[in-house]
């Protein structure tokens, strides 16, 4: 079955640089959000949001907050048709070298264990930063950059990347 997985931050809603969206109100849907779901949807089997979310670790904000964001980003990423499947997080911080924080792979082996239909070998990642290409490497995903955190271009390295685009749209209306 293809599968995508999906960072959150720069990807599906707007970064706050320096802070984190602990709120409903803060989330703010990268332009076209819904349609690119829509896209989505039509193309892949599995669609999986995949975020590190260490403002939980840090004491920011807790589960319950988390879940309010994911809840409001669920009803605008639907709203137009798409899907979301499950979405993943790591609440622990850089720090704690948890098996789930990406660039770690813990979160895919989660999502294999709830989806056994799942082919790791079908599998996409579309991401930011330098995190989520080194977790899709890993995994042997398809890597998939959306342009944004320029800070971490330099940092890419040795990662090939299948491709570039300026956001989640422009890839859906690609695969799409």
């Amino acid at each position: 079955m293809s599968t995508l997985f999906i960072d959150r931050d720069g990807v599906i809603n707007e970064r706050i640089p320096g802070d984190y969206v602990k709120s409903p109100a803060a989330f703010v849907p990268t332009t076209g959000l819904a349609e690119a779901m829509l896209l989505l949807a039509a193309k892949f089997d599995l669609i999986f949001v995949v975020t590190n979310q260490q403002g939980i670790g840090k004491g920011l904000m807790g589960e319950m907050e988390l879940a309010n964001v994911h809840q409001h980003m669920l009803q605008i990423a639907t709203s137009e048709g798409g899907r979301i499947d499950k979405v993943y997080h790591c609440p622990h911080r850089k720090e704690a070298n948890c098996p789930c924080r990406k660039p770690a792979t813990g979160m895919a082996w989660r999502a294999l264990e709830d989806f056994p239909e799942m082919d790791l070998n079908d599998a996409w990642m579309v991401g930011d930063s330098v995190s989520d290409m080194e977790f899709a490497e890993r995994l042997g995903m398809r890597k998939v950059l959306i342009r944004g955190k320029i800070e971490e271009l330099d940092a890419l390295g040795k990662i090939e990347l299948d491709f570039a685009f300026d956001s989640l749209l422009d890839f859906a209306r690609f695969v799409g």
